[in-house]
């Protein structure tokens, strides 16, 4: 990574922090060790993660899809490691190309390494609501067990594009610290690692969760694990829209605020929920050298 000033923008959804980059020509090289700083919340701005913005035919991973969709979302997990995708940060990525003045309101194709997702930007203010369409879920066969400690859950194996483990539990307090990865089996199951959510029921087609995010720990909300979840919780409630042929939604409370989950029958799934632009500045060059050196 160069040691040249380097702009950066900070921002969330429902409180999943994210270091944003712009890099639309795709010339910085970013390393996980960078990526690691930058999120580091004591030496570093702190975040779960960064959000890498590339035009699509500046990156090799996205070339591709760049007639669909002119931005690249180049996301990492707070240490380092690249990842699929985030709910939350394809509207917080979304929330800053409308900022910066690159799209206006409406309807936005972002490319991902899980695809392109197509979000829509409502004529609201800066912390208003962004619905993204999430592709269709993934419900991988076979039986998963999650381990905290001497307890243990059967889980729902989801896939969004990116990998869950999905439990139903009495009490949010069962799932511990989760500073450390839960124990998940069989390991065959999830050969990359994965998230796991922990859900508890607030009411009818209303849940709550708290969620490890593979290569990030806990974290105040997990896109990707709220859509996860109101898979799982339909399925368990027998609801399925492309057997019913009529959409369903289910309100997902996480430890940042709120989302609401809807799918279609088709078997698209939609999140609609906030993102927020909070601080906007340059990155130090003695620091990130002194940083990365």
């Amino acid at each position: 990574m160069s040691t040249a000033q380097i702009a950066f923008l900070k921002g969330h959804g429902t409180e999943n922090d994210f270091v944003i980059i712009p890099d639309h020509d795709g010339r910085l090289e970013l390393s996980p060790a960078a990526v690691a700083r930058l999120c580091d919340r004591r030496a570093g701005i702190g975040a779960d993660g960064v959000l890498r913005v590339v035009r699509s035919a500046a990156h090799p991973e996205a070339r591709a899809m760049a007639d669909e969709a002119e931005w690249f979302m180049d996301y990492r997990n707070s240490d380092g490691s690249i990842a699929e995708m985030c709910g939350n940060g394809v509207r917080v990525f979304a929330r800053y190309l409308r900022h910066a003045g690159l799209v206006g309101d409406g309807d936005l194709a972002v490319a991902t390494r899980a695809g392109i997702r197509r979000a829509h930007i409502a004529k609201e203010s800066a912390g208003g609501d962004i619905t993204v369409g999430m592709g269709r879920a993934v419900l991988p066969e076979g039986e998963v067990t999650v381990t905290v400690g001497d307890r243990s859950w059967p889980a729902r194996n989801v896939n969004m594009g990116n990998p869950h483990a999905v439990l139903f539990t009495e009490d949010l307090a069962d799932a511990g610290n989760l500073y450390t990865a839960p124990l998940v089996e069989p390991a065959a199951a999830y050969p990359d690692g994965t998230n796991v959510e922990f859900v508890v029921d607030r009411g009818p087609r209303h849940v709550a969760l708290r969620v490890h995010e593979r290569g990030s720990g806990e974290t105040r909300s997990c896109g990707t694990g709220a859509c996860a979840v109101m898979v799982a919780t339909a399925r368990r409630d027998g609801v399925d829209p492309a057997v019913t042929g009529v959409p369903v939604s289910y309100t997902v409370d996480v430890p940042g605020g709120r989302l609401v989950i809807g799918e279609a029958p088709d078997g698209s799934i939609e999140m609609t929920g906030p993102a927020v632009i909070v601080a906007e500045g340059v990155l130090d060059p003695s620091w990130l050298a002194d940083a990365l050196g």
